[in-house]
């Protein structure tokens, strides 16, 4: 009869763990497949579920397409002897006199005009020339016209024009190039791809650098590794061109039962499901249901339709797909489902986990009540 109330404590103290976890739960990561099917369209949800097969990956195969408009592509190289408003030029005329026009500090050497700038209007003003035109002609057209406007005035001028550098044949490189800065273009560097490499070329990863080029109101995109896979987007380049080096910014979420939660950049152009979990450190094999790997995404209206076999979806819809790792071709699947910018990948736990986690619980729960009653009740 003496052990009558310590049965009674054991059995209170057992009864009151057990509801404590029906009524409480126990922590785990996220919902299970069970609560994620029951958030569907079918279970009057805002979700569509959809298994992924052959005919869904190719619908959702989906990379973004960055390139040059044909405003881009069709601009023809400019030629390095053209002179262009904002260039600047250097001038120096000989005299064969003893009191020279221009009046050179020594008689004997030439008379030199340093940065005579080109103006809007493609001008330049040259003393006892005048006002000559220069933008649209080559250094040797300027020579020959300073020179017959001169040769009224002075004997058989000897005229030298020399193009250099200005603001109207400079573009800037800006971002993560090997030299940011303002550079001229020059006969070697009268591309894109040459600009890039007088600047030291890029310092991120090529495989996630992309390139933007700002020419007035108009943009345009690619990926820097396209710049060698298609010459035809090597463009021309124009004075006044921005160039942007900057790293890919998209980027997928991972949780659940993944060796990672996180927020994870792309790591190259495309990323398929199988290489997503890779990089997050693969599932967790003590817990992952390699039957509920979900990614969550809002999709837009017309792949939308084209995943549900339908024609009346308006605006982004979301979207779950489903990949079953269990299934005979479930990493092929895998494989050929694209991650996208901005998804959300998440691993259930299988079953058995929240069944250790109760076992455990009551475990180390009765053993703290068992020490208890020892304890209080003898």
């Amino acid at each position: 009869m003496k052990n009558t109330p310590s049965r009674w404590a054991r059995s209170i103290a057992l009864l009151a763990v057990v509801s404590v976890l029906a009524s409480c739960g126990l922590p785990r990561v996220g919902p299970n497949k069970r609560e994620i099917f029951a958030g569907s369209v079918q279970q009057q949800g805002d979700a569509f579920i959809v298994s992924v097969n052959n005919r869904v990956t190719r619908a959702t195969a989906v990379v973004p397409a960055l390139g040059f408009s044909e405003s881009f592509i069709n601009a023809g190289v400019v030629g390095s002897d053209t002179i262009r408003p904002g260039d600047t030029l250097g001038i120096s005329v000989w005299e064969n006199v003893d009191d020279p026009l221009l009046g050179g500090a020594d008689a004997a050497g030439p008379a030199i005009l340093e940065e005579v700038q080109v103006d809007g209007n493609g001008f330049i003003f040259i003393p006892y020339a005048g006002r000559i035109r220069a933008a649209g002609n080559t250094p040797e057209r300027v020579r020959k016209i300073v020179t017959d406007k001169l040769d009224d005035q002075t004997p058989d001028p000897q005229v030298q024009v020399r193009r250099v550098a200005g603001d109207g044949s400079t573009v800037s490189l800006v971002g993560s190039v090997g030299g940011q800065g303002v550079y001229a273009i020059e006969r070697p560097t009268r591309t894109l791809s040459s600009m890039l490499a007088r600047a030291g070329g890029v310092t991120i990863e090529p495989e996630i650098a992309q390139v933007t080029v700002l020419r007035g109101d108009k943009s345009g995109k690619i990926w820097f590794q396209d710049l060698y896979r298609n010459p035809e987007f090597d463009i021309a380049l124009r004075g006044g061109d921005r160039i942007l080096v900057e790293e890919d910014t998209r980027a997928f979420t991972s949780l659940g039962a993944t060796g990672t939660q996180a927020r994870v950049p792309f790591e190259s152009q495309s990323i398929s499901a199988v290489e997503a979990i890779a990089t997050v450190g693969g599932l967790v094999s003590t817990s992952a249901d390699p039957t509920g790997v979900f990614v969550f995404r809002n999709e837009p209206a017309e792949i939308a339709n084209q995943v549900l076999g339908r024609t009346d979806l308006i605006g982004a819809q979301r979207l779950i797909y489903v990949l079953d790792l269990t299934q005979p071709n479930g990493l092929f699947m895998a494989r050929d489902f694209v991650i996208r910018d901005q998804d959300t990948l998440y691993v259930t736990e299988a079953p058995f986990t929240q069944w250790n986690k109760t076992i455990s619980a009551l475990t180390g729960s009765l053993t703290a009540v068992s020490s208890a009653t020892t304890t209080f009740g003898g």
